[in-house]
């Protein structure tokens, strides 16, 4: 039985994964720390088990074996470095960090300690997610020439139920999140692209304050390739539908996926006979273990998550290149940024 502790509940998705450690039959939550002592306590009583006021106390205790790290994503850096010099494996939120040079620090604080990390990127290992890529691999598609993915909610609107919007108060504070739409949801459509397309070389991106809030309530990034490939990202907190959109357009053949009606949808040249006469829809998908069950895999069995983790240090370059492509105007090139 594998020991975690909840590292913080400041994280709408903490709840979640808390109920996935209570109900893996290979892990056991037994402690909890949070920045917000009242918070950590209450969800110590909840769970029925002990609260730790001080992190390094917590991270001292020989019968924890691994930790959830859920904290403020200003606090990653510090956090998960401790956890993994105090041997704990480690499962954490998307993003790892908001600058290149922290996530490369973090990630070489785990490689030096030898603990298992995985990053939640739950879309990468959906069924939809894992046939497209597929398709792109086998050529289906030809060469591709555009990718775009949209994930929208209505977060931060204001309505009479929720006069400040659905989402925590925080995650409107930019110095605790590093930024809005984009750097939360808008991550999962930008590993995506990452996933389809590899690393641009360049990244514009425009973000929009309808709500008037600290951070980005609406964003779109542009990401350019050397062949002349691009990528769209788009990520909102004012919509009034939650919206999940994916396209991947190539020179024989095009792919479509919407939640809307959760079917993927594919059309190419390079296919023969009744698939050939139009669009075709994609009823064998793929099965992966979910993020948390692939890191309770790889402590168990020693192996390492070098996708993932080369995903995750991706997914921040891109985010870090997106944010200071907003705020300058600019488009900011990869090879920019500070390692």
């Amino acid at each position: 039985m594998i020991r975690v502790a909840m590292l913080s509940f400041w994280h709408v998705h903490a709840k979640d994964y808390a109920r996935l450690a209570v109900e893996h039959p290979g892990t056991d939550i037994v402690a909890v720390w949070d920045e917000v002592p009242e918070r950590g306590r209450q969800k110590a009583e909840e769970y029925g088990i002990k609260f730790y006021e001080d992190l390094h106390e917590l991270l001292a205790k020989p019968d924890i074996d691994a930790v959830i790290v859920d904290t403020p994503t200003n606090r990653h850096r510090d956090v998960i470095i401790a956890a993994a010099e105090a041997g704990k494996h480690i499962f954490t939120e998307k993003v790892i960090a908001t600058t290149t040079k922290e996530c490369k620090e973090i990630l070489a604080a785990v490689e030096t300690a030898g603990v298992k990390l995985t990053v939640s990127l739950p879309r990468l290992y959906m069924g939809f997610t894992q046939a497209a890529q597929s398709f792109i691999q086998e050529g289906l598609l030809g060469t591709i020439t555009t990718v775009r993915i949209r994930l929208a909610h209505n977060g931060a609107l204001r309505t009479e139920k929720h006069p400040n919007g659905s989402l925590p108060s925080h995650f409107f504070n930019l110095e605790e999140c590093g930024g809005g739409a984009l750097m939360d949801l808008g991550c999962h459509p930008m590993y995506l692209t990452r996933l389809f397309l590899g690393l641009p070389d360049s990244v514009s991106a425009s973000f929009g304050y309808i709500t008037e809030r600290e951070v980005e309530d609406s964003a779109v990034a542009t990401l350019r390739y050397p062949n002349g490939a691009l990528g769209i990202v788009e990520a909102g907190f004012v919509n009034s539908y939650s919206q999940f959109d994916m396209e991947v357009q190539g020179t024989k053949g095009s792919l479509i996926y919407t939640r809307t009606d959760d079917k993927l949808l594919i059309r190419s040249t390079k296919l023969e006979g009744e698939q050939a006469k139009g669009w075709q829809e994609v009823t064998d998908l793929p099965s992966l273990p979910s993020a948390f069950e692939q890191w309770v895999s790889h402590i168990t069995y020693g192996t390492t998550a070098s996708e993932n983790i080369q995903i995750a240090l991706d997914l921040t370059r891109l985010m870090e290149a997106s944010t200071l492509s907003a705020r300058s105007g600019a488009v900011c090139r990869l090879s920019d940024l500070a390692e």
